[in-house]
């Protein structure tokens, strides 16, 4: 597969000050490559077929579409159960020389493939958790050309372990940009630490991954500041695990429902499209993550390119941010489904 032409045209952005350029909207696999996830709605994508070979064939063509419709970020964790055994497979099998894949450690896949769970995934960030995953992870090379802490936090000490700090700015001699997600209510704390690492006179950190979306506003100042000081941003849960959208029926939710709503009929497209245009009205938000599962779904998410809120608009949306812990627990709440 070499480099094609896009269905719909995507903004681009470098990613960081040294990145890439690439398409604006790209995709993660967290929803694709395990029975389970927290997505509303999640099951019914599925309908609840998972055997392995039915749903590697559904994240191939989910991949093929995205590609189609000129998405070049792929991304994915080792705790994603099969995730990046799927995206390895159609890699392998698709060739393409323009694709950027994301990936992650620091989380083992524990579900054993079931939607329900004691625990679905455990924290490590250890130095054996860390060369034990990269031995997995590597196998996407050449198109892995971004490996992050999986939900860094400060309670792990990941990010004053030298240890694994030296294995990550070897990995990145060798050519490989590293990089952080961060999530939860101490998403801002943690990014602030990061942005701190410095190895051998050289800021470890090239990007940051992190939550941002119309209910959870908070990390859109400290965002703004690590852009400015050249990571690369790249924005998950756009859509809240579908709260965003007309799978969220909870009552407490209805004015933000109605106001997406409006908004959509007004665009003429669907409000996931209207709650990812919002997030890529930031300038800082240079590659923002689809979670979808199903074409129908990723078709629609890409249709935020295409339009541009008003300036009321946008100015309306920032009212439904939430206080963070509200936001937070809310999302502990949420059924693996």
């Amino acid at each position: 597969m070499t480099a094609m032409k896009y269905t719909m045209s995507i903004p681009t952005a470098h990613l960081g000050k040294n990145g890439p350029e690439l398409p604006r909207l790209g995709l993660g696999l967290a929803a694709l490559g395990r029975p389970g996830y927290i997505n509303l709605g999640h099951g019914e994508d599925f309908a609840q077929d998972y055997v392995i070979e039915a749903m590697e064939r559904r994240t191939h063509r989910m991949l093929d579409a995205a590609y189609a419709q000129g998405i070049r970020y792929f991304d994915v964790a080792h705790s994603y159960g099969r995730g990046e055994a799927f995206l390895h497979a159609w890699l392998e099998k698709n060739q393409p020389t323009d694709v950027f894949v994301g990936s992650k450690w620091g989380y083992t896949y524990t579900a054993g493939w079931q939607v329900q769970a004691e625990q679905h995934e455990i924290k490590e960030h250890s130095l054996a958790k860390l060369t034990e995953q990269w031995a997995e992870s590597r196998k996407l090379l050449p198109y892995l050309k971004l490996y992050q802490i999986h939900s860094a936090s400060l309670e792990t000490g990941v990010l004053d372990n030298t240890e694994v700090l030296h294995y990550l700015a070897q990995l990145k001699e060798e050519g490989v940009k590293i990089g952080l997600s961060v999530s939860g209510a101490k998403q801002a704390a943690t990014l602030e630490r990061a942005m701190h690492v410095n190895m051998d006179g050289e800021y470890l950190f090239d990007t940051v991954q992190a939550t941002f979306n119309i209910l959870e506003q908070s990390m859109a100042k400290p965002l703004a500041s690590a852009a400015e000081a050249g990571m690369g941003v790249i924005i998950k849960e756009s859509l809240a695990n579908g709260r965003l959208t007309p799978r969220n029926t909870d009552p407490a939710f209805a004015k933000t429902q109605d106001t997406l709503a409006n908004m959509a009929r007004k665009y003429e497209v669907g409000m996931d499209a209207i709650a990812l245009a919002f997030v890529l009205t930031q300038p800082w938000a240079n590659v923002v993550l689809s979670g979808a599962a199903v074409e129908t779904h990723l078709v629609s998410n890409v249709e935020a390119a295409k339009i541009k809120l008003s300036h009321d608009d946008i100015e309306h949306l920032t009212h439904f941010a939430q206080p963070v812990n509200d936001y937070w627990q809310q999302r502990k709440a949420l059924e693996w489904n």
